[in-house]
């Protein structure tokens, strides 16, 4: 069994919902933005300090995607920290030190506080959600049915903490 973004399953494979569908939304705290100017459109991101992602499959670093309408934009954003670790790209906007790329629901808090701000919020993408997948024998397994309830649990506690899954930054 594994955990993925649903369009991201193999189709011979069983998909059960782990988590309702949500954004990935570009954040900076306003004292970054006051500073530094609010990008209005997807290439405005070009010219702002951006905390990125490498890829572990491939080492590439990842362009944050955004979309409007029909239209879909795969920024290529740089910055001067690489990291996997979504939390720690939050705290370094937290601080005012750039922008950060970002499951929406694991940036609640510090947006409803203020000390984020969501940055081009009409480009914000919505993904359906977290699921777990596993191969259709296995569907009549006992100790999976267990596994599945508990993960369930758990994926909406480490989706609203911006714990665990908050590690992958990639909607695809």
């Amino acid at each position: 069994a594994g955990v993925r973004l649903s369009e991201a399953i193999e189709r011979d494979m069983v998909q059960v919902r782990l988590t309702d569908a949500f954004r990935f939304v570009v954040v900076g705290s306003p004292d970054y933005l006051a500073a530094q100017g609010t990008p209005q459109r997807p290439e405005e991101l070009l010219r702002h300090e951006c905390f990125t992602f490498r890829m572990r499959s491939t080492g590439a670093l990842y362009a944050w995607e955004l979309e409007r309408g029909r239209r879909n934009w795969r920024v290529p954003v740089r910055g001067g920290i690489v990291s996997n670790d979504n939390q720690l790209c939050v705290a370094l906007a937290e601080r005012g030190l750039g922008l950060a790329y970002a499951l929406e629901p694991t940036v609640q808090e510090p947006l409803s506080t203020g000390r984020l701000v969501r940055v081009l919020e009409p480009y914000a993408p919505t993904v359906p959600g977290f699921f777990l997948y596993f191969p259709s024998r296995a569907q009549r397994s006992a100790p999976l049915r267990l596994f599945i309830e508990t993960a369930r649990e758990l994926a909406v506690k480490a989706l609203r903490s911006g714990d665990a899954l908050s590690r992958h930054p990639s909607p695809a």
